[in-house]
């Protein structure tokens, strides 16, 4: 089986541009770390925005 998730989307509608950060949850995971990891790539793709 192949499975694929995205973590890291942009998509633009008109003039808007939104974006989407996850991260991908296993059976070990952290639930703060996941969170964390998430606001890290959320920083990257604003600051991928603001060029």
């Amino acid at each position: 089986m192949d499975l694929n998730i995205l973590i890291r989307t942009f998509t633009k509608h008109a003039d808007d541009i939104h974006f989407r950060a996850g991260a991908g949850i296993v059976a070990d995971s952290s639930p703060e770390k996941e969170l964390e990891e998430t606001r890290s790539k959320a920083k990257g793709l604003l600051m991928a925005l603001e060029g």
